[in-house]
């Protein structure tokens, strides 16, 4: 660092998480071993988005920038051997959006300090990063309190000959979650054919579109849950829940460049059926008053988006007189090996109000899991109150799992946009 012994900036108690139209000071601090000339002494507070159709690449294709300010701390002088601080205040805009970081873009904010020396001197630099949180107030998205649900039915061949139709449909409890709440899923499936279906499969996925000159869409499993097929001629039902982990929340308001969605996609192996639920994450639950309780998630009522062009369906089904079955559940991704879901601390979840822990899961003297928490790949910031360092999370359910290399760019599988009633659509449409 040549003549300078120390060059840092420090947030004001060690704060790192920020909201939108908060300030933020600190302190410059130089540490000089010898007199220094210099014509300015500045810091600049900036956020900014960048995007790039390659990985982890840093030369962006498109950028974006929040906001930008620079304060002169000290005009032309020299600084004498010793120790010096220089104070610094901001104020972060209102529009500002959460902070994000996935493999093609990143929501970034930082501090920087720079040391103007004369011509042909060396200029210092110091930054240091901040994150910012831009609460979604899922209370604000319109019907989030009632069940998102969709239904399909498929007609298919077997044996080369003979045909079947199979209905599948699904329903969640609410269109809206926090970290730490879980969704309650019910599936129903009519088997009318003579062939056994494949697996059912539950899975929550996460799709972050990067908007670059050609969208780029990043779909991560985050939770899967897999129970058994159905039987041939029977009408069966699945019941399961599934942990919302950390993750960031839904849509990023306030950046055109990063958007992204949360969806529980319900398939069936064999035949190929397929229905999408969209979902909302956010970071203030849902307010389920006595006037807004929460639904019944049975799927009596549910009707399809288009009701079969065949008119003797519902004979066909025969669903009226038969006797539904319980399916079992085979393999779930947040359970160990003993089918036990893991412990967490409830300091992963600190800005997720309302988030409730089954007495199985707490822990009075968990003091494992750290209080701030900052993941690799499309999942920061998670973190909680309080001036603490931050430091990797020991959360087993911080990063999703790994999932199959993809070539990019690529598009999102047809069947997501295909498989949304019109009921869905609409209610994506009308997101703030």
């Amino acid at each position: 660092m040549g003549k300078l012994q120390e060059f840092d900036i420090t947030f004001t108690n060690n704060k790192v998480v920020y909201s939108p139209g908060e300030s933020i000071s600190g302190t410059v601090k130089i540490t000089s071993g010898s007199s220094l000339q210099y014509k300015a002494i500045k810091v600049n507070c900036l956020g900014s988005c960048g995007v790039s159709n390659k990985m982890n690449d840093t030369s962006w294709t498109l950028e974006e920038q929040y906001f930008s300010s620079t304060l002169s701390v000290a005009d032309k002088g020299t600084l004498a051997a010793g120790e010096h601080s220089f104070p610094f205040q901001f104020v972060i805009p209102v529009a500002a959006p959460t902070s994000f970081e996935g493999p093609f873009g990143k929501i970034v904010y930082r501090v920087r300090a720079v040391i103007d020396t004369p011509r042909f001197s060396k200029d210092y630099k110091a930054q240091k990063p901040f994150y910012l949180l831009n609460l979604l107030n899922l209370n604000q998205v319109p019907d989030i309190e009632q069940p998102s649900y969709a239904v399909t039915t498929k007609r298919f061949s077997y044996l080369l000959v003979k045909t079947g139709t199979l209905m599948l449909k699904a329903c969640s409890d609410l269109r809206g979650y926090t970290p730490g709440q879980i969704i309650r899923l019910a599936t129903e499936i009519h088997n009318k054919s003579g062939k056994d279906t494949g697996c059912v499969l539950a899975s929550l996925i996460q799709k972050v579109t990067y908007k670059t000159k050609r969208a780029l869409y990043d779909l991560r499993t985050i939770a899967e849950v897999e129970g058994a097929g159905v039987k041939a001629g029977k009408h069966a039902e699945w019941r399961e829940q599934i942990i919302v982990p950390p993750l960031p929340q839904s849509a990023l308001a306030g950046c055109s460049l990063i958007e992204i969605d949360y969806f529980i996609q319900v398939s069936l192996k064999s035949p190929e059926t397929v229905v999408t639920l969209p979902i909302y994450i956010g970071n203030i639950a849902v307010n389920l008053t006595p006037s807004r309780a929460i639904p019944n998630t049975g799927l009596e009522g549910v009707t399809p988006s288009a009701p079969p062009a065949e008119e003797d369906l519902e004979e066909e089904l025969g669903a009226g007189g038969s006797v539904s079955e319980e399916i079992p559940t085979k393999s779930h991704s947040q359970q160990d090996q003993s089918g036990q879901p893991p412990i967490m601390s409830p300091s992963a979840f600190s800005y997720a109000p309302g988030a409730a822990f089954p007495p199985s899961q707490r822990r009075a003297d968990d003091t494992s899991a750290p209080l701030f928490c900052v993941s690799t790949g499309s999942t920061i910031p998670f973190f909680t109150e309080g001036n603490v360092t931050p430091v990797p999370t020991s959360c087993p359910l911080i990063l999703p799992p790994e999932y199959s290399t993809w070539d990019y760019p690529h598009e999102p599988p047809p069947t997501y946009e295909e498989s949304c009633s019109s009921n869905n659509s609409s209610f994506n449409n009308s997101r703030p």
